[in-house]
C-alpha cells in the first residue's frame, strides 16, 4: 500500500520517516519529494508498506501526530 505523508518539517529525513513507519511493520520504500533547484525536501513524501493491515494501522495511528515541529497528515495515496 502506498501512503502519502504531508506537512513534514523540511528538515525531516527519509530515515526518520522510515523509522516512524517501521513501528507498525515492514517498510518497502520511503521517498521524500525534493525541490529540483535547492535539493531540499518539499515537505511531503511517500511510504510503501507491503502488508495492508500494517499500512492501515500506521495511517490511523500517525495521522495528525507531531513530528519535528509539524503536525503531519497521513493517508492512502491515490
Amino acid at each position: 500500500m502506498k501512503i502519502l505523508v504531508r506537512n513534514l518539517d523540511r528538515a525531516t529525513t527519509e530515515e526518520e520517516v522510515t523509522a516512524l513507519f517501521e513501528q507498525f511493520g515492514v517498510v518497502q520504500s520511503c521517498s521524500l519529494v525534493l525541490d529540483a533547484v535547492t535539493g531540499g525536501s518539499k515537505g511531503f513524501g511517500f511510504v510503501e508498506m507491503p502488508k495492508p493491515g500494517e499500512a492501515k494501522a500506521a495511517v490511523k495511528s500517525l495521522n495528525q501526530t507531531e513530528v519535528g515541529r509539524n503536525t503531519i497528515r497521513v493517508k492512502r495515496a491515490e
